[in-house]
């Protein structure tokens, strides 16, 4: 006989009250294993829930604009025995209806600022839109549009647009039927904090204007993915709060290449592609350990320097819904194999929007590889708490004079940025020298 099983969302990394912003079965659907039901939007990334088992959807125990934490229902499925199909007619039980954006129960909740994900930088979106303000005021005298929270009225699709521009709910005035909060209060709200003078508090930029560009020819209106948002938001803060330094480098690693085609064969026997990233990775934690300030992050004063003792990376990785960046843990303990085989996992996660909130979690340093797209040079935008970020261009075979002639070289232009708050420009280029030397000479990665 079939069983019916209620499911949970799983463990979200700690993250709690995340909006489902999709649903993607209804009553009477057969599921399979690991197919997806619901879409959840977190500070740090938008995940899919799949189902542990299959069966057939029974009742739906969520809506549109719902808050969930790990442990909360999502549906009801019906689970066939073995060797009996579960297909049936679907009960009597309706599937709850999205709530409308004007219909939606009050849920007060404080929306949480998106965590910052490093790219180089898009360019930016009009300020009536996307424009943020960033959120952390401490020591640079910036407004912070997110801070307390309180009770207020707003639709599911409003907190949602508040917490993609960094907008605390509770700061922003209704003016609809008993003080709700609609779109438009909240685009007015980031308009007068980014028109406010610096004086009073605000940024002193001008807010940028609206321009009909149908005026000039024909135009299209493309909607940015929620992870562009996102990324554009946090890029955004991440520029104003961040002294950016960025110091531009070469590397020459012919030897590194000619070592990385020597171990292809034994790497495809392990199903793994060896690729020039892993061995950044590991020059990388060997230059941080020689330079602990790169490892490192201020505190909320900004006044003290937190320096981590753990080697965890953050690597970006483009997917058809924008930039992530996941987190690779405990790199200085893993072997070339071991980090090739878990790019390769987590990529492929990424692509599939299969990670969880904790795989962005507990970053200490940024590499954004541009390699396989080509470029000469780059400012990679530091992924803020962090204080560097490393940024890897096409690597071009380039004659270099040696014992008085020319020889081809494999040349390998990197940049690396800094917070120029931490770290000086003596030190930056310390640590790119370093690094360029251990890209050089394989055998210091050995050691």
């Amino acid at each position: 006989m079939a069983q019916i099983t209620e499911i949970t969302v799983p463990d979200l990394g700690g993250a709690s009250d995340v909006p489902v912003i999709e649903i993607l079965v209804s009553v009477g659907d057969e599921v399979k294993a690991e197919d997806p039901l619901v879409t959840l939007e977190s500070d740090k990334a938008v995940l899919e829930v799949p189902s542990p088992e299959a069966g057939i959807i029974r009742e739906l125990k969520v809506a549109l604009g719902d808050k969930l934490s790990q442990g909360s229902p999502i549906v009801s499925l019906e689970v066939a025995d073995a060797g009996v199909s579960a297909k049936a007619p679907p009960t009597e039980t309706a599937a709850p209806k999205a709530a409308a954006p004007e219909q939606a129960a009050p849920k007060p909740a404080a929306p949480e600022s998106p965590a910052p994900v490093s790219a180089p930088a898009p360019t930016p979106a009009p300020a009536s839109s996307t424009a943020t303000v960033p959120a952390t005021a401490g020591s640079t005298g910036l407004p912070s549009l997110s801070s307390t929270s309180g009770a207020f009225h707003a639709s599911p699709s409003v907190r949602r647009y508040a917490q993609e521009l960094g907008v605390d709910l509770s700061r922003v005035t209704g003016s609809g039927r008993k003080g709700r909060i609609s779109r438009e209060d909240v685009a007015g709200f980031v308009k007068d904090a980014l028109a406010a003078p610096a004086s009073s508090g605000g940024t002193g930029l001008p807010v940028m204007p609206e321009i009909d560009f149908s005026r000039f020819g024909e135009t299209e209106t493309r909607a940015l993915t929620r992870i562009n948002k996102l990324t554009g938001s946090n890029l955004s803060r991440a520029w104003l709060t961040v002294p950016h330094v960025t110091q531009h480098d070469e590397a020459d690693i012919s030897e590194l290449e000619d070592f990385r085609k020597a171990h292809k064969a034994e790497a495809e026997k392990r199903g793994l592609k060896l690729t020039l990233l892993a061995f950044a990775m590991k020059a990388v934690v060997m230059a941080l350990k020689a330079h602990p300030e790169f490892n490192s992050s201020l505190d909320s004063s900004g006044e003290n320097l937190i320096i981590k003792h753990y080697y965890n990376l953050g690597i970006a990785v483009d997917t058809p819904n924008g930039l992530v960046v996941p987190v690779i843990r405990d790199v200085d303990q893993k072997s070339l194999y071991d980090l090739a085989a878990e790019l390769a996992e987590v990529s492929g996660r990424a692509r599939e929007k299969k990670l969880a909130p904790k795989d962005f979690e507990g970053g200490c340093f940024t590499i954004s590889s541009l390699g396989g797209i080509g470029g000469t040079a780059f400012t990679p935008i530091v992924n803020a708490p962090e204080v560097a970020i490393l940024g890897l261009s096409r690597a071009r075979m380039q004659p270099v004079y040696e014992d008085g002639k020319f020889v081809p070289r494999l040349i390998l232009p990197f940049s690396v940025s800094y917070d120029h708050r931490v770290i000086d420009g003596a030190a930056g280029a310390r640590f790119s020298t370093l690094l360029g030397k251990l890209l050089g000479d394989i055998r210091g990665l050995l050691l």
